[in-house]
């Protein structure tokens, strides 16, 4: 008989399906929890084991929130829109329409063969237009509030995938998906303000059951200071610009100020002698990410512009410098240096040999020396660091020359996208009418099929005249449409919204169902999303909010993030390595519960690790083992095997761990600490098998025994144990049983191991009565024989009992 494999698998899939078994109840939302893991990109062919490891997991805990009485609303779908679905249509010669549904036709296949519980009616696909059309709509309702706009901005170019690609997708000045170096362009395109939100994002952060590095992620990038901004006035010039500072009481330490390579400053303050070195590193710096432009330990580098600026507390003429750490999208694109109190100032200032001042009394040397008293003007002659700024401010703002200031690293969310594959942006352009909205009954803008997408530099769309020539809405007259395509995060912005209501066709979700169902109760995902996917999608919950279509906060109440699966060698998974786990293979041969139940066993789910051969093969024998223990205590209960009415010590040591593996399951599958609950039920698995070897049993103890591990088992090893309770117990569906719950009183033992040490190392072990007092414990211990042995010739300084534990006897 098939105890587990693709034959069980394929016979309780099919029940599953044609009971409804996991269908989510809409009517009954008192005891809701929906749970959602990030959906996947269908931008290669196959699932590999990564996503098994997001969501195998998570559906084990899902399963046994549904035993403890939860209404699981557990949905599954495609982020299907993007440049690496587009990338794998150019290199596979597949048109991305026809490539990407192809692949999501083959994931499906994969992830109903996990065997989860996805309400599959709930499905959605970004790239269809019964989706996309809503995106859309959303990107109206943006505009409308003002929260969409358009302008000419310096984006990441990728010369070769001929794209913008934002900060993230560059790695060491190289686009991510081809290793092309990444030059900086001027282009205007469109923006979603996200800043308007900065605030609020910062704020609502804290109360999250998020993980405090993902937190400190987006503080980091969103990035607040509360300083002053300072006008600086150009020597023998009009030209003034103003510079952010967290520290305006060191201004009497500025001895030079930098400007960002691609400043329009830049080229205004350049003097003719010193354009070609200005010019030559500005190229430079294009070849750079914002992110290794910042970075505190690269080495930083600059030139000099020629001209001069005048510091505005005391008049002195300081050095205009260009330097790569300065961005023109934070704060003003230039900043004031002080080398005598911060550390980066210090390194460029010792470098190209400009002065260092000291302005600050007390505190250390580097960084900013504390708030001691500020000693370089007289008129502000021993203030402490606040009053010097509070009297720096008020000086400068008199003479319009300062003023305070929250700048924010945080800028708007870029979401034009030079390529095929995405949602249309639903605008056109009459010469008459300017920029229009496409009307909401328009849409969906369809994207045509038949469109060259191969790279070239510009737009795809643009060389579809079909496309582009249309009437403008307001004047009737001729008008072109947007070219551009929204960046795929739009598309995942919203996509935990439209799962709850897939089937709308009026509405992209009607409110009195969404907020009833959300928000989402647990989010499950890679960490890589930190900054870019989550800050989306909390930014869209708040504008969708704050225009009345949502009634909480934020999106996701409880996040976890999976580690990540490496291959045999340790390293990252990469066709080009060789050393990609498909899971196909492994469930073909041991079925999905081995699987899954390796994945959740041999790796730490928040750390992972390097997927091992050696590991599922044990897993399967584990299975193999629990399931002829099952089979022999079931032949021993239908055999009518005689009662007994006393409890015995056997029955005692059996009902500890089975009480002790239902607590601790419990506890730490609350934790998504999977290992430690499949070590649990490895536990309960040997002291069943001790009990069974015993001569005497109680039927009656064990068939309650063998309940309680299946159900344990079952989120674990959902076919496996199907299969086992329908043998057990002829009852449909282990799912549809309650969790067991722990009794205190079983985990009181009678008798307890005491480990009894001598100088630290254990001697002897023996059994004592639980209740046994510190002084009967002692006697116990020094009548050990092989204690005894090694007192001999021994003084006894003292005796350390650890109730419960240990007997630790020092000697001399």
């Amino acid at each position: 008989m098939e105890i587990y494999g693709t034959k069980i698998d394929k016979k309780w899939q099919k029940i599953w399906e044609d009971t409804d078994l996991y269908k989510f109840d809409k009517d009954n939302l008192k005891e809701k929890l929906y749970v959602l893991e990030m959906f996947s990109y269908p931008s290669g062919a196959k699932l590999h084991a990564g996503h098994w490891f997001n969501y195998a997991p998570v559906d084990s805990w899902a399963r046994l929130k549904k035993m403890q009485g939860y209404n699981v609303f557990q949905p599954m779908g495609f982020d299907a829109f993007g440049l690496p679905a587009e990338n794998y249509a150019i290199k596979t010669g597949l048109h991305p329409k026809d490539s990407t549904l192809k692949n999501i036709e083959t994931m499906e296949k994969q992830l109903k063969a996990m065997g989860a519980m996805f309400n599959w009616d709930a499905e959605v696909v970004t790239c269809n237009p019964d989706y996309y059309k809503w995106t859309q709509w959303l990107f109206l309702k943006l505009y409308e509030k003002g929260l969409a706009y358009r302008k000419k901005a310096p984006v990441n170019w990728c010369p070769s995938c001929n794209t913008v690609l934002a900060n993230e997708q560059v790695i060491d000045g190289t686009c991510e998906r081809c290793g092309t170096e990444v030059t900086k362009k001027d282009l205007t395109q469109w923006f979603f303000k996200i800043t308007d939100y900065a605030d609020e994002l910062l704020e609502k952060l804290e109360p999250l059951d998020w993980p405090e590095k993902t937190k400190s992620m987006q503080k980091h990038w969103i990035g607040k200071s509360k300083g002053a901004e300072v006008t600086f006035k150009a020597y023998d010039s009009d030209i003034t610009f103003d510079v952010f500072t967290t520290r305006v009481d060191t201004l009497f330490g500025v001895t030079y100020v930098v400007l960002a390579p691609e400043s329009p400053l830049t080229d205004k303050l350049t003097i003719d002698e010193y354009k070609t070195a200005v010019e030559t590193y500005k190229q430079h710096t294009k070849k750079q990410s914002e992110i290794e432009r910042q970075s505190l330990t690269r080495e930083k580098t600059g030139v000099f512009t020629g001209s001069y600026a005048i510091n505005p507390v005391n008049g002195k003429k300081i050095p205009i410098w260009v330097a790569d750490y300065v961005l023109a999208t934070y704060g003003t694109g230039a900043v004031m240096a002080v080398p005598s109190h911060d550390e980066r100032d210090f390194d460029f200032a010792t470098k190209y040999k400009l002065p260092i001042i000291r302005v600050i009394e007390g505190g250390e040397k580097l960084p900013y020396a504390g708030y001691g008293k500020l000693v370089s003007s007289e008129n502000f002659n021993d203030l402490s660091g606040n009053e010097a700024k509070e009297a720096i401010i008020n000086t400068l703002s008199k003479k319009d020359l300062g003023r305070w200031k929250v700048n924010y690293r945080l800028h708007d969310w870029l979401v034009s996208r030079q390529r095929y594959w995405g949602a249309p942006i639903p605008i056109v352009y009459c010469d008459t009418c300017g920029i229009v909205p496409v009307p909401e009954d328009q849409l969906p803008i369809e994207l045509p099929y038949d469109v060259e997408f191969t790279p070239d530099g510009k737009s795809p769309l643009a060389k579809s005249e079909d496309f582009v020539n249309t009437t403008c809405p307001h004047c009737g007259g001729k008008a072109k449409r947007e070219v551009d395509t929204l960046d795929t995060f739009v598309c995942s912005s919203w996509y935990y919204l439209r799962y709850a209501d897939n089937k709308n066709s009026e509405m992209a979700f009607d409110p009195n169902k969404i907020n009833k169902i959300l928000p989402v109760d647990k989010y499950v995902g890679g960490p890589e999303h930190a900054c870019m996917h989550l800050l989306y999608a909390r930014f869209m919950t708040k504008a969708l909010r704050d225009m009345g279509y949502l009634d909480f906060d934020e999106p996701f109440k409880s996040l976890r993030h999976q580690g990540l699966i490496l291959g045999p060698d340790g390293q990252k998974m990469s066709k080009s390595k060789g050393n990609t786990i498909s899971p196909d293979d492994y469930i073909s041969k041991y079925g999905a519960d081995v699987f899954r139940l390796y994945l959740m066993f041999g790796f730490d789910f928040v750390e992972g690790g390097a997927w091992s051969d050696d590991g599922i093969k044990a897993m399967a024998k584990f299975v193999d083992r629990a399931q002829r223990i099952l089979s022999k205590c079931t032949d021993y209960i239908n055999l009518g095997g005689k009662s007994k009415n006393t409890i015995d010590k056997a029955e005692k040591e059996l009902n500890y761990v089975r009480h002790f593996s239902i607590k601790g399951i419990s506890e730490d599958a609350e934790k998504f600490q999977f290992n430690t609950c499949i070590a649990r039920i490895m536990e309960f698995t040997n002291a069943l098998t001790k009990y069974s070897s015993c001569q005497v049993k109680n039927p009656v103890f064990l068939k309650e025994c063998l309940d309680d591990f299946i159900k344990i088992l079952a989120p674990f090893a959902p076919h496996f144990c199907e299969e086992q309770w329908s043998i057990l117990t002829n009852n449909f569906s282990i799912f549809n049983e309650k969790w067991p719950e722990f009794d205190p009183k079983a985990l009181v033992k009678d008798e307890v191991e005491i480990a009894i040490q001598v100088n630290g190392k254990i001697k002897a072990r023996f059994n004592i009565p639980a209740n046994l007092d510190d002084t009967s414990i002692e006697n116990a211990a020094l009548e050990d024989s092989s204690v005894k042995i090694a007192l001999e010739g021994k003084t006894i300084l003292k005796i350390i009992v650890i109730k419960g534990r240990l007997v630790n006897i020092v000697v001399k």
